[in-house]
């Protein structure tokens, strides 16, 4: 994995309007961009962990940031799948509005790489200026333009 989300995101697993308000149905809309992902095998099997990881404990990271995961048998190296809200989800388990979503699977078989890369989106969105940055993008192309200015060092703050 090498801490790089740029190696993770793809554009067609961005997507910059969900329009579920409620968090179950926006984990859906945003979890099933992940299905005929390569490295799902089973995506039912991966979506059903990851609802019952969220029924344990909120996700939310605070600053209308969540990411709600799964460690599985069912994808075979880690996914990453990303919504974006303007209006906001509802994660009623903590009374939390959520903009940003990050919905990662990753191998049972694996905690180390799980572990880099929740750090790296940790680093990522502790900055309000890049979590704005995010929020401004009007593509999933340039969403992961400003992961990877922020990768290499060359975000400036807004």
């Amino acid at each position: 994995m090498a801490g790089r989300l740029t190696a993770l995101l793809d554009p067609s697993r961005i997507h910059l309007q969900v329009h579920a308000a409620k968090r179950t149905a926006a984990l859906h809309e945003v979890a099933r961009l992940l299905e005929g992902h390569p490295e799902v095998a089973n995506f039912q099997g991966f979506y059903q962990e990851l609802l019952a990881r969220e029924r344990l404990d909120t996700t939310c990271l605070g600053n209308e940031v969540a990411l709600p995961h799964a460690r599985t048998e069912h994808v075979r190296s880690i996914v990453l799948a990303v919504g974006r809200s303007d209006s906001g989800i509802l994660f009623e388990n903590s009374n939390q509005t959520v903009r940003l979503l990050f919905v990662l699977g990753t191998p049972k078989s694996n905690p180390g790489d799980y572990l880099q890369v929740v750090s790296a989106l940790c680093r990522l969105l502790k900055e309000a200026s890049t979590r704005d940055a995010l929020m401004r993008t009007s593509t999933p192309e340039d969403f992961i333009a400003v992961v990877r200015r922020f990768e290499e060092g060359t975000l400036s703050p807004a």
